[in-house]
């Protein structure tokens, strides 16, 4: 009787442990699940309120907004905040170092049927040497914010300088070099000597408390697959022979760009000889060229105003092809982007590689054939 009765509470003893084990088990998974299922909403909470670019939180290689090329330069899935360089447009300072690296280039007359200046805008690519660098023109500024660069500069005429002192944009003056961003070479004349690197200006720019991610939106280019673009041999029909564009800025700063179709590119041409770059010998070239035409006037000396808000005429070239439309930019806020709208009023899916922007005078002929 006494065994019955122990074997009866050793029974009871383990049918009470499996059942608070059970318990135990149950209560952890709920609050295992739980955990995952309030981990999982911040989670997408935070991306769904992120800011940066959808490119950067896909995977796979990080895409370039700029070139839609993979960006070399970004750093745990994140895209660096674009450095703009003013460049010497003088035949003196040619070859130019880093010009062909940027990602955007943007031309335009800085004195009426006369010289041209560049600004350069980097993000994917650390050049090592970016140069010559020039003066600021208060026309850059609102193109340079635009595209959210931090604007790199060696002084300015005094339009610029007013605004840039007042913070307008976040610059780096090479007159004040903050922390060396910028150097002088040796065997070249002024002012043609003063170069800087993307170490250089981005270890400033990090110095200086600026923003080094950037937010800029970014443009749709062309995909080889997918439901939402064209596919390239939809875009490059027609686009097989030999083309040429050419641009009548005046003499030495006179504009080709010839379409080569096996690269699917154009190549630039300069003054009659070939646009190279210094660091590497290798010929500029570009994926897509926007034409934008605009009101261009002498406002005092050698200083000219150029029209780089409100809208215009367009000619976008890519894949050997001519598109027409209007460029729009608004003057409010700054950082709004240059857009390039389709005669359909949607924006023109860029071509993969670099973009280069030519404002010229509304007279300014502008030939494709």
């Amino acid at each position: 009787m006494q065994t019955q009765r122990g074997r009866v509470a050793i029974f009871a003893a383990a049918f009470l442990i499996a059942i608070v084990a059970i318990s135990v088990g149950a209560f952890y998974l709920l609050s295992h699940k739980r955990t995952v299922e309030v981990l999982g909403s911040i989670s997408s909470t935070l991306l769904e309120s992120s800011s940066l670019p959808t490119a950067l939180t896909a995977t796979g290689p990080v895409v370039s907004q700029i070139t839609g090329l993979p960006c070399s330069n970004a750093k745990n899935g994140i895209l660096p905040r674009p450095l703009g360089v003013m460049f010497a447009g003088d035949t003196v300072a040619r070859p130019l170092s880093g010009i062909a690296d940027a990602d955007v280039v943007i031309e335009m007359p800085v004195i009426t049927d006369s010289i041209n200046r560049m600004l350069a805008i980097f993000q994917c690519n650390a050049v090592s040497e970016i140069g010559s660098v020039r003066s600021a023109r208060d026309d850059f500024i609102p193109l340079a914010a635009g595209f959210d660069a931090i604007y790199g500069h060696w002084g300015g005429s005094h339009f610029a300088l007013d605004k840039l002192n007042f913070g307008i944009i976040n610059n780096i003056d090479a007159l004040r070099n903050p922390y060396g961003a910028y150097f002088r070479k040796k065997g070249i004349s002024s002012p043609h000597n003063g170069f800087t690197s993307w170490d250089r200006l981005y270890g400033a720019a990090q110095k200086l408390g600026y923003r080094l991610t950037t937010e800029f939106s970014g443009y749709p280019h062309l995909q080889e697959s997918g439901a939402d673009s064209p596919s390239f041999a939809e875009a490059s029909a027609g686009g097989q022979e030999p083309k040429v564009m050419k641009i009548g800025y005046p003499g030495q700063f006179r504009v080709e760009w010839r379409y080569d179709a096996t690269a699917k590119t154009f190549f630039r041409f300069r003054g009659g000889t070939p646009e190279l770059d210094r660091n590497t010998k290798k010929q500029v070239r570009a994926g897509t060229i926007a034409v934008l035409k605009t009101r261009v006037r002498q406002i005092e000396g050698q200083y000219n105003d150029v029209k780089v808000t409100g809208s215009g005429e367009l000619r976008m070239y890519r894949f050997g092809q001519e598109l027409q439309g209007r460029w729009e930019k608004a003057d409010s806020p700054l950082s709004a982007p240059l857009r390039f709208l389709g005669e359909d009023g949607k924006d023109i899916e860029l071509a993969p590689g670099s973009l280069w922007i030519e404002f010229v005078q509304t007279n300014t002929k502008v030939e494709f054939r």
